[in-house]
């Protein structure tokens, strides 16, 4: 009984601990920007430029209907101001960030960041300081999923850097911010950063991610901004599939040829009867031919100059015996 009482108690306190906010978190999924994702850089009131900035995507502010500073910097996507692309980008953006700063649960930690490891999951501070390196440890996962739920201000020292190892990606980073971010001089921040109010960029500071301020402005200073890379999952099939169908056709075809032989034979018979009448006299002796040399023409014409001369034989032997039967009358 004592043991179970120890066991009952041990769930209990962890239970609690889980519902306090106070336990780690398990994977939390994406938070949807809506349009809000195509904005390198949007703002309520306005947004001013000192120097070289270079956005990589789009600009726009509302209510506010000015962007100070293009050129010397450069949008490589669209500015809008006051429209109605900026509205629906600023109210994509407040749902964002209401999503955010629901997500429960969620590990709370020190404001002092520099020098963590995290792992993804979700994390509340009061006030954020970044101090030198904070790591983020994706853990194999590409689409790890990093919310900050910061109640007040989010601001980082010179030279301060966020890095990522295991593969993490900048693109499933969020900080919501309960009031205004600084990212200092200098400064490799990662991430998409929802502030209630402002966000200033000191000089040289770089941002793979988005600045997205509900209701202040954005102020930058010789600042890079780059769209951050989604990654994906390395669980999805990278090669095709090997089997080939085991059907085979079933169905045979009903057409039949409609076309009919248009040649002829171009050839005739060369062989003729070989057998003899069989209703000849039997007294006779069957007469015989001797084959002679074929020396024009073709098939029986041949033929034709033998008989013709056999003719001309027999008509001269009966020429000569009509003769000498009359001479031999006249000499009786």
């Amino acid at each position: 009984m004592p043991a179970l009482t120890a066991i009952t108690a041990a769930c209990a306190a962890t239970a609690v601990l889980m519902l306090s906010g106070t336990g780690a978190s398990a994977q939390p999924a994406p938070v949807n920007l809506g349009t809000a994702a195509n904005f390198s850089v949007l703002a309520g009131s306005t947004v001013t430029n000192t120097g070289d900035s270079f956005l990589a995507q789009s600009l726009g502010v509302h209510p506010g209907n000015t962007a100070t500073g293009f050129p010397p910097g450069t949008v490589a996507g669209e500015i809008h101001l006051a429209d109605g692309v900026a509205l629906q980008a600023k109210n994509d953006l407040t749902t964002a960030y209401n999503n955010a700063a629901g997500r429960t649960p969620f590990t709370s930690l020190p404001a002092e960041l520099g020098g963590s490891t995290l792992t993804p999951g979700v994390y509340r501070l009061g006030a954020a300081q970044l101090t030198g390196t904070l790591t983020l440890n994706s853990q194999n996962d590409p689409a790890a999923v990093f919310i900050f739920q910061i109640e007040s201000t989010l601001i980082t020292a010179s030279n301060s850097s966020v890095v990522f190892i295991n593969g993490a990606s900048p693109c499933n980073v969020y900080w919501q911010v309960g009031s205004s971010a600084t990212i200092g001089t200098g400064t490799r921040f990662m991430g998409n950063i929802l502030a209630q109010t402002s966000i200033t960029m000191n000089t040289g500071a770089t941002l793979q991610g988005r600045a997205l301020a509900q209701t202040g402005a954005v102020t930058l200073d010789n600042n890079t901004i780059n769209a951050p890379v989604c990654l994906q999952p390395t669980g999805t099939p990278t090669t095709t599939p090997t089997g080939t169908p085991t059907g085979q056709p079933t169905g045979t075809p009903t057409g039949a040829p409609t076309g009919t032989p248009t040649g002829q034979p171009t050839g005739s018979p060369t062989g003729g009867p070989t057998g003899q009448p069989t209703g000849a006299p039997t007294g006779f002796p069957t007469p015989s031919r001797t084959q002679l040399p074929v020396t024009g023409g073709s098939g029986g014409s041949a033929l034709i100059p033998v008989l013709t001369g056999l003719g001309t034989i027999a008509v001269a032997a009966g020429a000569a015996l009509l003769l000498a039967y009359r001479r031999r009358t006249s000499e009786s």
